[in-house]
């Protein structure tokens, strides 16, 4: 999981079509496939139900969610499930498959835009 340099690595996968970074990243997708069925990202989702109203940009009764940072309601299109200890870096695939699979009590609905906050920070300071 560690990345390498794209310009030096050698094909090694899938015929020798692919480096190890278009592997991991392969495999990291199909992972992250499968948390979309993950049974307590959905606990998390209705424990942040708010209701159902009237989307104002549709016009048609929609469920709302509560974003667990702004605590305004949004439509389940407008917010994320995110764990609220980061996924990554990690060092083994392991690793990687115990944080993203977690109970509900490490998810949180958080709307698009606190979000992309909290990722973009957190980002920030893997990079230090």
């Amino acid at each position: 999981l560690a990345k390498t340099s794209r310009a030096s690595s050698p094909k090694t996968r899938n015929g020798k079509t692919w480096t190890e970074a278009r592997f991991e990243g392969f495999i990291t997708s199909a992972l992250r496939a499968a948390f979309r069925r993950w049974q307590p990202k959905y606990t998390c989702l209705r424990e942040a139900y708010s209701e159902t109203k009237v989307n104002p940009k549709s016009g048609r009764l929609a469920k709302h969610y509560t974003c667990k940072k702004c605590k305004e309601d949004f439509t389940q299109v407008n917010v994320q499930v995110d764990h609220k200890t980061p996924i990554g870096p990690c060092s083994t695939w392991d690793e990687f498959v115990e944080k993203l699979f977690c109970e509900a009590d490490n998810l949180q609905v958080l709307c698009k835009p606190c979000h992309k906050k909290k990722t973009k920070k957190e980002n920030k300071k893997n990079e230090d």
